[in-house]
């Protein structure tokens, strides 16, 4: 059965789409990008801070619907720019202990709101 999954600790979807939605052992997060949800800002001072905020974003809808960063089964990275890859990988790849996950990173013409980096992600437990 699908199951929206929604948190205040994670920016609120600004569309026609759920922050999460989870159907048995799987979870679908949306594209997070550096929106704080406290402040409702983006935090895009550095490349390395705009994507520690979008993992703490995904970290909060993850943890709602009770996954990890070590149920992630794939992600997809989207820049703005691919020279920013460097550093993004390295922020990204701290969130990981082991058993990496599948991955895309991709270059775009735009992102939403103007912000460098959009990460996306499958979960699955079990």
């Amino acid at each position: 059965m699908k199951k929206v999954i929604k948190t205040s600790k994670a920016p609120a979807p600004i569309g026609p789409y759920n922050q999460a939605i989870s159907m048995g052992n799987l979870l679908f997060v949306s594209g997070q990008v550096a929106l704080n949800p406290d402040t409702n800002e983006l935090v895009i001072s550095s490349t390395e801070e705009e994507t520690h905020q979008v993992m703490k974003n995904l970290e909060a809808v993850l943890k709602e619907a009770g996954f990890l960063f070590e149920d992630i089964v794939k992600t997809t990275i989207f820049l703005s720019d691919m020279s920013l890859f460097p550093q993004v990988n390295e922020v990204y790849g701290s969130y990981f202990k082991s058993d990496y996950p599948a991955r895309e990173t991709v270059a775009v013409a735009g992102l939403p709101r103007n912000v460098n980096v959009e990460i996306s992600v499958i979960a699955m437990k079990g």
